[in-house]
């Protein structure tokens, strides 16, 4: 293999990576199988692909071309070189709008094309769940389809010519009229003419085996045609080019609801001479919330164009009118479109859960048949998983007949692997007997190459293979995938992992206590790979600012995965592969809330660091910034705050600091406050004990040391909504004063057992020294006994503490029931306001807003109150979402500023520099204020301040 490399990087311009990270991250795409590459090259251009296949040709080794790896059927995986096309062959080379065309190279992902081509009236037709990441190349060579395929067909149908380097070396430009064959292609098409012009099934997701029929005569003898939907095993795509088509003025999404899929199915192909663009459909057993749909058990997406809206609102009235429906709902805003196909996108992740919490797979993930048998075949597919045991969730392209699935096979045992064969033996021969395709969208792959006889016979495989051997005959490229396939259950995804559960601190419940399981959740549909964080999602801000797969929530779970395996990474939860991915991980919870399967990698990590160093010596920031709370209550109990900000300003001993805490040199240490909020608490004048309900406000470590001024107009606020405010206990106590506004020992002896303060155990947490979180909230616990016992709502400001009271809390003292008492207590701030003073109006702002939801508000808490609590206050406009990029201690830590710089720039920073005049920058996390204020010189401030000084200027 050394030999091998070195010779690789002697003739390619490109990236050469034979190293366990590299091969760690391409031993998989989104699909149920594992292969173990040797070493990974991303080609420059279409010399550097020419001397790859040269360099492998001459040693045997085999060649598999890469774009997103998000294919469903396994055919993005393989045991020699990957080729992978997104990091330099990524580019829109041309774009001409009167010929209504695009070169493109295959590593180019389909959102830019759709950007670029927006702006003249124009698209690219097929667009796949996963454009936001999906390549040109990799939909090429899949022959790729999507929502619009009722209008605008398969990939197939929008390209004009494609480059191609084959595995010899020769390169061509594939067209129509044999432009570009291979010597031989054409003789063995013309003496197969009858053969091809009857083995075929007509129907319009036909995608399984070789498109050998695109060669007739009658069809153009289209050798670009029949090459795509080869998965990469007759040559490799350099560049397309690709149609165009017009792109609708306005479109508008009618929403059909049937009472079952089979309701549903049934009416979708009776839509399609009204001309829709897309007919969509998925059942209630796939939508977690049913809230944003008409009433029944399974809908339709039908969408609608136009020149106007109103003539895209008339086509869906129309057609509305037509079906039989038990309700409708018409969208024409584009932002509630949105919402709506986000449901039917994010199908592909969530379908990998059922409703029941286990684990769902692909593998019979898109078999197509005539559209007016998908009624009838649905019913038949239904009663094959249940004379197999089995569950599934269906939905897909209902308008083209086929159908996406995810299925609840055991590939874990031998049983349940048996069962997976019988059952897709079984399959194949129903959907043949409907007259269907094994692949309508993804391709045949490992999944189903091997049952391709039962749809073709074994003459027109025979006449495949005799196509592969004239594209390829050293069977260089991709072996195992289409013709000579491998076995369908061989090289399982799972069959290398642990089958014991891995001792871990978290409880991860959701994944029943299995960490194994808990990083099976990413399935590979790569939605952490968008560049641009659409709307309000977070994840993955380290992947939008470095742009390497490793630093996206995929690879860094593909390394944890290859961790447990134990083949590639061998040093367990000492891999130093794992940790530097890691590393840049904000711990943003992003992923928790925006992948479909609600990967939680900010869990992982901490789990992951806990065990890395255990027993071992930390890095710096770990005890500066880890131990944060220890040091800033060092600091108030020897009053030496104003010596501690005198120090800080003197440029050297700041730098000495920063360099002894690991500690970014470019980053300011933030001052202390002289005054703590508990401080000023005790000192304020004592409150009525009458009146409102009972809130207790949490003074987490950001605002009790740093600022204090939140907490402050925290309490004015919730006083002038009516609300008793109180604060947590600082000794443990078997009954409590909670509630007059004051905390005190009841008696001498309650002193003995130790003052202290609450912790949410946060910057525990995020370092990893989940001992140490552990123990700081077992204390926690102790001291809030007394406030569970009165079931009032703890107040939290913070909402990075906020975020860890309710999710890390429970899980790691899932012993404790405790915890979960507190983590329900656990309200924000506008949580408070809206259910426990209900009738209270907030002063009157007016005024426009800018900033940023904070990604633990996004991922863990939501922020309906918030903004409902900012629309009554006269605040208008909306917060921007990803990461402000300082993430607690992250933007703190040595050689994290630059990413941390970067992921603000991705969305905050611009949106405050491009904010209204006037407008109020609304922060409520201490970071993102911190952010804000070092990279743009902007004060951000918590909403409560906001209100409290709307509130002062109303009494002045």
């Amino acid at each position: 293999m050394t030999d091998l490399e070195g010779e690789l990087r002697r003739a390619v311009r490109g990236d050469v990576g034979f190293d366990v990270t590299s091969r760690a991250l391409t031993t998989m795409d989104a699909s149920n199988y594992r292969r173990v590459p040797l070493g990974v090259v991303a080609p420059r251009d279409a010399d550097d692909v020419a001397a790859v296949l040269a360099v492998c040709r001459e040693r045997g080794v085999p060649v598999v071309a890469r774009g997103g790896g998000t294919s469903i059927a396994g055919q993005a995986t393989g045991t020699g070189v990957v080729l992978d096309f997104t990091r330099h062959m990524n580019r829109l080379v041309s774009l001409d709008p009167g010929a209504r065309e695009a070169v493109v190279q295959p590593g180019l992902v389909l959102d830019r094309l759709q950007e670029a081509a927006a702006p003249h009236g124009l698209r690219f037709g097929p667009d796949p769940s996963t454009h936001s990441r999906c390549t040109l190349g990799g939909m090429i060579g899949n022959n790729s389809c999507g929502s619009h395929s009722v209008a605008w067909g398969t990939t197939a149908d929008s390209v004009r010519e494609l480059d191609v380097v084959t595995a010899r070396g020769a390169r061509l430009r594939l067209g129509q009229q044999w432009a570009g064959a291979p010597e031989g292609l054409r003789a063995l098409a013309e003496g197969e003419l009858a053969r091809l012009r009857t083995g075929f099934p007509e129907l319009p997701r036909r995608i399984s085996g070789y498109a050998l029929d695109a060669l007739l005569p009658e069809k153009g003898a289209d050798v670009a045609r029949s090459f795509c939907g080869s998965e990469g095993t007759l040559g490799v795509l350099t560049q397309a080019v690709v149609r165009l088509v017009e792109a609708p003025r306005a479109c508008a999404l009618a929403v059909l609801a049937y009472a079952d899929e089979a309701a549903a199915a049934q009416a979708a192909a009776g839509l399609l001479p009204y001309g829709p663009l897309t007919v969509e459909g998925m059942a209630a057993d796939l939508v977690p919330s049913t809230a944003a749909l008409p009433r029944g058990g399974a809908w339709l997406f039908v969408e609608t164009g136009g020149k106007s809206e109103g003539e895209a609102r008339a086509r869906a009235e129309a057609i509305v009118r037509a079906a039989d429906v038990l309700d409708s709902l018409i969208v024409t805003d584009p932002a509630g479109q949105r919402t709506l196909w986000r449901i039917r996108e994010d199908a592909s992740g969530t379908a990998t859960r059922m409703p029941d919490g286990s684990e769902a797979w692909p593998g019979w993930e898109d078999c197509a048949v005539p559209p007016a048998r998908l009624g009838a075949y649905l019913r038949d597919f239904r009663a094959l998983l249940t004379s197999h045991g089995l569950k599934g969730t269906p939905y897909g392209h209902f308008g083209d007949g086929c159908i996406h699935v995810r299925i609840d096979f055991d590939l874990l045992t031998e049983p349940g692997i048996a069962r997976f064969r019988r059952f897709s033996e079984d399959l194949a021969e129903l959907v043949v007997a409907h007259g269907g395709s094994l692949s309508g969208e993804h391709g045949d792959g490992q999944a189903r190459a091997e049952l391709l006889p039962k749809m073709y016979g074994t003459e027109m495989v025979a006449l495949f293979e005799r196509a592969k051997g004239v594209w390829d005959p050293d069977d260089l490229l991709n072996p195992g995938i289409l013709v000579r396939p491998s076995p369908l259950d061989a090289d399982l995804r799972f069959s290398v992992l642990p089958r014991e559960p891995v001792d871990v601190v978290f409880g991860y419940p959701a994944d029943g206590g299995d960490f194994s399981a808990a990083v099976r959740r990413c399935v590979g549909v790569a939605k952490c790979r968008t560049t641009s964080a659409a709307g309000s999602s977070v994840m993955c801000p380290s992947f939008r600012a470095t742009g390497k797969e490793e630093h996206s929530t995929r690879g860094r779970a593909r390394l944890l995965h290859e961790m447990l395996a134990g083949e590639l990474v061998t040093d367990g939860w000492r891999s130093t592969e794992v940790r530097d991915a890691l590393d840049l991980c904000l711990s943003c919870k992003g992923c928790r809330s925006d992948c479909p399967v609600e990967v939680d990698m900010a869990t992982y990590k901490a789990e992951f660091l806990h065990h890395h160093y255990e027993g071992r010596r930390r890095p710096a920031a770990h005890y500066s910034m880890g131990r944060l709370p220890l040091w800033l209550r060092w600091v108030e109990r020897t009053r030496t705050a104003p010596l501690v900000n005198a120090l800080a300003s003197v440029r050297p001993l700041a730098a000495l600091a920063k360099r002894l805490g690991g500690i970014a040199p470019e980053r300011r240490i933030p001052r202390v406050a002289t005054q703590t909020f508990g401080r000023w608490w005790s000192r304020r004048p004592a409150t009525s004990s009458s009146g409102g309900d009972l809130v207790v406000l949490w003074p987490d470590t950001f605002t009790e040391h740093l600022s204090p001024a939140v907490g402050q107009a925290a309490v004015r606020v919730l006083e002038a909504a009516g609300l008793r405010v109180a604060l947590p206990p600082t000794v443990a106590l078997a009954k409590a004063p909670v509630g007059d506004g004051r905390t005190v020992a009841l008696d001498p002896l309650s002193l003995l057992r130790g003052r202290g303060r609450v912790c949410c155990g946060l910057t525990y947490v995020s370092t990893g020294q989940l001992d140490r979180a552990r123990t700081v909230l077992r204390r926690t616990l102790d001291l809030m006994d007394p406030v569970l016992d009165t079931g009032a709502p703890v107040v939290v400001l913070e909402p990075s503490c906020a975020a860890a009271l309710r999710s890390d809390l429970p899980e790691l003292l899932a012993d404790d029931p405790r915890a979960a008492r507190l983590a329900a207590a656990v309200v924000t701030f506008a949580e408070a306001l809206e259910k426990y003073a209900p009738h209270w109006k907030p002063p009157a702002v007016h005024r426009p807003v800018t900033g940023q939801t904070h990604c633990h508000q996004h991922a863990v808490l939501g922020d309906g109150s918030d903004r409902r609590l900012r629309e009554a206050a006269g605040l208008t406009g909306d917060l921007a979402g990803g990461c402000c990029g300082l993430a607690g201690n992250f933007g703190f830590e040595k050689g994290h500023y630059e990413v941390s710089a970067s992921c603000a720039e991705d969305q905050l920073l611009p949106a405050v520099r491009g904010a209204a005049d006037g407008a109020v920058v609304l922060a409520d996390g201490f970071s993102c204020r911190t952010q804000l204020d070092q990279l743009a010189g902007v004060r951000g401030r918590h909403l409560a301040e906001v209100l409290a000084g709307a509130l002062d200027e109303e009494g002045s």
